[in-house]
């Protein structure tokens, strides 16, 4: 057997369990205080999770959708890249979240699904959710149809971060997943009640 053949036959043996545990893993969040559609001040938390691989193998990093949760609201949104082609909206590229028909409105109309509502902007970091840094700027377009909805007799809240011409610039953590940095910050839902 030559070298070269067994090398290549080395490199096919070893790669396949090279590759299983070769990502690092980590959990991205930020959270920071904003007012509703409402007016009413709440704190709002941006979220993802990630996986790297090192330079030397040709894997892309990987990440999964940012989440934008806003404290005492049921409404969560989503904002998904090219990569993410399960769950990508019919509202372009880059980073972003489509209008739900009936759910949300883009200044006086409907906003449906070929509305983007959120967007992450500026740079060139701004395609792929893998690619974000440190801060992001979260342009928000888009305001509730309705602040509130009945749910099997229930009341539940679907007012979301105010829309605003000046994107939120947000301070994102970034934290091996597991660790005890790791984890999502609790919005307090205390004030919900008041």
């Amino acid at each position: 057997m030559t070298t070269i053949a067994r090398a290549s036959r080395c490199l096919a043996l070893t790669l396949p369990g090279l590759m299983a545990g070769c990502a690092s893993y980590y959990s991205h969040y930020g959270v920071f205080p904003a007012a509703n559609a409402s007016g009413e001040p709440r704190q709002v938390r941006v979220s993802w999770q990630s996986a790297e691989y090192p330079q030397w193998l040709w894997f892309e990093d990987k990440a999964t959708p940012i989440s934008v949760v806003t404290q005492c609201s049921e409404r969560r949104w989503r904002l998904t890249d090219a990569s993410h082609t399960r769950n990508r909206g019919a509202c372009g590229d880059g980073i972003r979240a489509c209008g739900e028909a009936g759910m949300d409105r883009l200044d006086d109309r409907p906003a449906g699904s070929e509305a983007v509502c959120m967007e992450v902007v500026a740079g060139p970091d701004s395609r792929r959710v893998a690619d974000l840094g440190g801060r992001i700027e979260l342009q928000v377009f888009c305001h509730p149809g309705e602040t509130e909805r009945m749910v099997e007799g229930e009341t539940e809240n679907m007012d979301y971060l105010r829309a605003s011409p000046v994107p939120y610039v947000i301070d994102v953590r970034k934290a091996p997943r597991g660790a005890l940095a790791g984890r999502l910050p609790d919005l307090d839902d205390s004030v919900c009640e008041q």
